[in-house]
Formats: C-alpha cells, structure tokens, sequence
C-alpha cells in the first residue's frame, strides 16, 4: 500500500475543508485534503450555488413573462419560453467553472489533495481508496469536514417521482405540479422558483407557519408574496406518503386526509450530517446527538481531531463552516485562536428575501426594536418592490445593536453589513451617522437607526 505522511489531513473539501486546506497552506502547514467527489462540497455542485442560478433563471422568465402583458413600465414583449435544459446547462457550467477554481487554489495554496473515499483507521491514520489503488495517509491532525446529506422520510423514500433538493436542481424539465414537503428555506427557495418557470407548486408544512425559525413580521411580505405567484400552502399538516394510484401526496389536514396532485414531490424537511460510512464511529467520539460535539477550538474529545462545518450541528452554513476551516488551520500553525464571533448571518433567498443576524425581539427581554419599511426607500419605489423591512433590535439602555433582521427584495447583499455592526459592537449612534449613499436600499439601515434614537428624517 501507497503511504502519504503530513501534519494535518482534511476529510471532505467543502466550503470548511477546502477553506482549511487552503489557509493551512498559506501558513505553511503540510496539508492534505482527501474529496470523494469535486471539490466544494454540497454548497458548490448541488447547494448553494445551483441553487441560486436556478432563482435568478427562474426571476429573469418571470419579469419576461410579466412584460408579455400589460404593465405600468411601458415593455411589450413576445411571450417568452425556456428550456429548462439549457438553464440546467449554464448552471454546470458555473458550477465547473468554480469547482475548477477550488482546485487552483488549493494547488496554489501548495496543498495536496487526494481524490477517493476515506476510512478512519484511528485518529492519526486514514485509509483512501482511489483510482490508482489504496493509499495510506498518517497525520499529526485530523480534521472532520464531511458535510450533510437531505433528510429521507422513511414513508417517502428518494427515487422516482419522490425526489431531494439535489434532484430538483438537476430537472430538465419543469414539473407540470410540484408538492414539496417542507416549508422552510429549502423547499420554499426551489419552490418559488418552479412556481415563476410555470410549475403549480403546493407547499406542505407540519408547522403552523412557513420558516417557522422567523417570526411573523418577517414571514408575512414573503407569505404574501408566495400566494400571488399562485403557490398553495397548507401548514399544520403532515405529508403521509403518495396517494392513490401513486400521483399524488397524501396530507393528513385538520379536515382529513387529502390528495394533493404532484408529478414530482420535493421533500426538504431538514439535512442530517454525514458521521456514517468512514471509520468515524471507531474513534469514539462524544456527540451532541447526531452531531460531532466540539468545543471553542473545534477540537473534538479526542486530542489532535477536529470536527468543522454542517457535521458539527447548527446553523448548517457554508460561511460558518469556511470561518471554522479557517481558524482550525491557525490553531494547527500553532497561533491562539478560539471561537469568539459575536453573530452569524443567515439568509433564505426566497423572495422577497429575508437576512436575520443577530437577536430577534423575542430573544432579548426589554430590548427595543425599530423598523424601517422600503416602502418609505426611493430606491425601492423605482425598483418597483418596497414589500418589506429593516429592524434593528437594540438594548435601551445603551443603543448597543443587538440584532439587524430585514426582509425585501435584494436584502442578501446587505448581510455582511448587518453583520460587521454587531461584531464591531456598533451603536445605533454609529450606525445612524454613518453617511449612507443615496439613492440605495442600504439607506434603510441608517434610517432605522435614526428612527431607533427618536430622529427619523423620512418616515
């Protein structure tokens, strides 16, 4: 057998394990990354990334279509059509495009990389199955960077017309009607979109609101939205398995039982981590339930093992996974570091979209909330979307901002934004006299901070 020897091994090269990769490399730190599949993990070739190509496909034949009829901007255009392969087409492009990118980076970075499937041997020595035969690597550090893979309900298990958000960004063709099972991020992002490409799109929800982690005020705009694009949603419900004659879902409602049509149902009720297959379980790890428990340092309880990203629990987020990966691979070059950041911004692209970092109102006892709608933004107006809102949670005792959540169209690009205010431990004093450019959507945040301290200029 082949044998390999480095300071630190990274199993899985995705958003954290790639990110690691790259950055021990950068210090110096003999690495190498082992990848089964490409490089970038779920986010890159069937997450994140896909994911967001198929929206913005979806909203550009959606505004076409709008400028097929009458409008009040004036447009008059053909009826448009798509065809959803060729949209498929241009997303994995994208995606090679920036897998390809990944692997320049890490070469770049002088950091190896070993394509197969990886078994633990114990927590120095891994085993890697590859094209060329097997090979065995001995590390000094091991970190963890396997990912998650989509929940399957047992009563509708993935295969045929029963499908995981990894399928439904690989269609071909737009369903004639879609259930999705799920009402979070997930199936409301890839719903909404199928609903704008034509699709008739049922949500099932065992809450009884969609985004159920969100309150209210910030799901309405999107609720409302998701009921003009002619989408259904039955919430407090629970799918049950495929009806009769299997061409559709059967949803057990408040009324009954009832069938709801779908060529394809779309099931997103969560992701699971992958801590199965590979000799994890041989290090005896402690868990925090199905996930790898971590401390400050994501070391894992056993010394010079680290675990990083989704397989660590909540939030599953790439850019909580890439900060992770990164200050692992500092602790391995030796320098002080812990995990100390103050929030984690969370989007869901759904539309409008919604940007929550920090604390919620209902998370800080006495906390004072203030909310600035773009209905009063001129941006917005001439954009024509102001549904929406910013709101900005902040202690009254000291205007420390404590929370920045907004929901409109576009808000994603203010995430970073929201989240440098609260791990710079802005005020709301400081963000209000920060000059904001205008005309733009981000004046929103300087206006809800003067609103906050009692100076509102144009509301």
């Amino acid at each position: 057998m082949k044998t390999e020897t480095c300071k630190l091994l990274i199993i899985g090269a995705g958003p954290g394990g790639y990110v690691c990769g790259i950055r021990a490399g950068q210090l110096g730190v003999d690495t190498i990354v082992v990848e089964a599949e490409k490089p970038g993990g779920t986010c890159l070739n069937v997450g994140c990334i896909p994911s967001k190509a198929l929206i913005h496909a979806a909203d550009e034949f959606h505004k076409a279509t709008a400028f097929s009829g009458d409008n009040q901007l004036g447009i008059s255009v053909a009826k448009p059509a798509i065809d959803l392969g060729k949209t498929i087409d241009w997303k994995d492009g994208v995606v090679k495009r920036l897998t390809g990118g990944v692997s320049g980076l890490l070469k770049k970075a002088k950091t190896r990389t070993v394509q197969g499937k990886a078994t633990i041997i114990d927590g120095k020595t891994v085993d890697v199955e590859t094209a060329d035969g097997p090979v065995r690597i001995r590390t000094e550090h091991l970190v963890v960077a396997t990912g998650s893979v989509p929940f399957e309900l047992p009563f509708l298990p993935f295969g045929d017309k029963v499908i995981s958000s990894t399928d439904a960004l690989a269609l071909r063709q737009v369903p004639k009607t879609l259930a999705v099972v799920g009402g979070g991020y997930i199936g409301l992002e890839i719903g909404t979109a199928m609903a704008k490409l034509g699709a008739k799109v049922t949500v099932v929800e065992a809450a009884e609101r969609i985004l159920p982690q969100y309150d209210v005020e910030l799901t309405a705009p999107v609720s409302a939205r998701i009921a003009k694009l002619g989408i259904t949603v039955h919430t407090s419900a629970k799918a049950q398995g495929l009806g009769k004659g299997g061409k559709s879902l059967a949803v057990e409602t408040a009324d009954g039982v009832i069938d709801i049509p779908a060529d394809l149902i779309l099931v997103t009720v969560g992701r699971k981590p992958v801590t199965q297959g590979f000799g994890l379980e041989a290090l005896g790890l402690t868990m925090n339930g199905a996930h790898v428990a971590i401390d400050e340092r994501c070391a894992t309880s056993m010394r010079g093992v680290y675990a990083i990203g989704d397989v660590t629990g909540d939030p599953m987020l790439a850019h909580r996974a890439m900060a992770q990966g990164s200050m692992v691979a500092e602790i391995v070059a030796g320098e002080p570091k812990s995990w100390d950041k103050r929030a984690i911004p969370a989007v869901c692209f759904t539309d409008p979209e919604i940007v929550v970092v920090g604390k919620l109102p209902s998370e800080v006892e006495g906390a004072k909330s203030s909310v600035f709608p773009f209905a009063a933004n001129g941006r917005s107006m001439t954009m024509e979307r102001s549904d929406g809102f910013v709101r900005i949670v902040s202690d009254p005792s000291n205007d420390l901002v404590l929370g920045i959540q907004a929901v409109g169209a576009g808000v994603s690009e203010t995430a970073g934004q929201f989240a440098l205010a609260i791990e710079m431990a802005a005020t709301l004093t400081d963000i209000a006299d920060t000059i904001h450019a205008h005309p733009t959507l981000g004046e929103t945040v300087q206006e809800v901070a003067l609103k906050g301290l009692g100076r509102a200029l144009h509301i």
